[in-house]
């Protein structure tokens, strides 16, 4: 994967964060794919108990054997990051380490749970740390906690190869057809909550300058820059332990020009150091360090840094999060399986939304809207959905997908796309033997 140099120097005018933006579409001689896992965490005997991260954190081992980096999100959630590689390596690495982890917490009376938002536990903070403050008081209540606490998600890194422009329009384009197919998290507060994708429906319920997909254009790098530039200012980096939040609806675009927000105000900060005018926030201009950490602070379903963070896909079964993995890495850089399933998933746009001024966009965001509601049960989703697995079990072994993978992908599209239950629908069934939950019964692994 291609990183990117964050430096203190000052910006002067928004050609700088064009530069930014293009540094984050670099081609890439390699094709690689990272995973990484949230889990939410639940005390076998007492699912409605919030888990204290020492807790879990205590009962694993010091090193895992696929080399997985281990952190806990703000609510207790287990993080799993594994390093980029081939596909068939990255997953049995993250295979090895996942095993570890739910033998380890088995032990400890503990159970990961693969499911997309917490079905029964309210929202409940366990880190403090000033970025984490700084957000909550930022994006708030309901939706700001549910986010930060609540959900769990496959985060799914690609490399851009030789035609970055192809594989972001694709990361886009198959995203309501994924988003619809991986649907888990129908419960919140012991009941359904309206959603296949409650985690997907709490996103787009936070501020959406920065939560919103980056409109897809001829030129990405122009696109992320000015999303960059319209997103919201969430908190300002003032040394390694002090956040300012900014909470007036000033945008970075605000601060380059000069310090004024929306209102025609300053941005917030002490009244000593309200400077304003050309000299930006605070007395300072902002820096690319600045706008590097800006763009940390900004959720979209697809992020470019110098690779494409798929972030849209709920987490999944301790035992199936492969399929996501290896469906979505198929789809987005095999030219062939593309090809195969573009026009399938051109067609789930709303027709209705085909005539009149914005008609594109408002087509496309009712898609994604659609796909987290209805998941599979969409007809016109499940539908595209049947091409998309087709064309990616066509092209899987030529990746290097070994029979085993393959083999699970096949099972899944048999059991929840030919069907049209996403794996949402099976929640929501009623409970299974002698009353455990669905979303807490994780068959003999556990």
């Amino acid at each position: 994967m291609i990183g990117l140099t964050a430096e203190s120097t000052p910006l002067h005018d928004a050609t700088e964060v064009a530069d930014y933006a293009r540094r984050c579409f670099r081609p890439a001689a390699h094709d690689q794919v990272g995973v990484e896992l949230e889990f939410l965490v639940f005390d076998r005997t007492d699912a409605a108990r919030h888990v204290p991260m020492g807790r879990a954190r205590r009962a694993l081992p010091a090193e895992l054997p696929g080399g997985s980096k281990v952190t806990f999100e703000p609510g207790g959630q287990l993080e799993l990051s594994g390093g980029a590689g081939p596909l068939t390596e990255a997953v049995a690495r993250m295979t090895a380490d996942v095993r570890v982890v739910r033998e380890a917490l088995r032990d400890a009376g503990l159970v990961l749970a693969g499911v997309g938002l917490d079905p029964i536990r309210p929202a409940c903070r366990q880190l403090d740390e000033p970025r984490y403050e700084a957000m909550a008081q930022f994006l708030g209540v309901p939706y700001g906690s549910l986010m930060m606490c609540s959900t769990a998600s496959i985060q799914v890194n690609l490399d851009l190869g030789d035609r970055p422009a192809v594989r972001w329009e694709r990361a886009h384009a198959f995203g309501p057809v994924l988003l619809a197919a991986f649907a888990n998290s129908p419960l919140s507060g012991g009941r359904p909550c309206g959603w296949m994708s409650g985690r997907q429906n709490v996103w787009d319920n936070l501020d959406p300058t920065r939560t919103l997909p980056v409109p897809v254009g001829d030129d990405p790098a122009a696109d992320w820059a000015e999303y960059l530039l319209d997103a919201r200012l969430m908190l300002v980096r003032e040394d390694t332990d002090r956040y300012r939040p900014v909470r007036d609806g000033s945008t970075f675009r605000d601060w380059l020009e000069g310090g004024t927000a929306r209102g025609g105000g300053v941005l917030p900060g002490d009244a000593a150091l309200r400077g304003g005018g050309p000299e930006g926030w605070g007395g300072r201009r902002p820096t690319f360090e600045d706008l590097a950490y800006h763009a940390t602070t900004l959720f979209p379903p697809v992020r470019p840094r110098g690779w494409l963070e798929v972030r849209y896909l709920d987490a999944q079964h301790p035992e199936v999060w492969p399929v996501a993995v290896a469906v979505t890495q198929a789809l987005i850089t095999d030219d062939r399986a593309a090809d195969a399933a573009m026009a399938a998933v051109e067609a789930t746009l709303d027709p209705s939304a085909n005539s009149g001024g914005g008609s594109c966009r408002a087509a496309y965001r009712e898609v994604w809207e659609r796909a987290a509601r209805c998941g599979l049960a969409d007809p016109r989703l499940r539908k595209a959905a049947e091409v998309c697995f087709r064309a990616a079990l066509e092209v899987l072994p030529r990746v290097g997908a070994d029979s085993g993978l393959v083999g699970a992908v096949a099972a899944f599209a048999d059991r929840h796309v030919t069907t049209g239950r996403s794996p949402a629908a099976y929640l929501l069934s009623p409970a299974p033997r002698h009353g455990t939950p669905a979303w807490l019964d994780h068959g003999p692994g556990d």
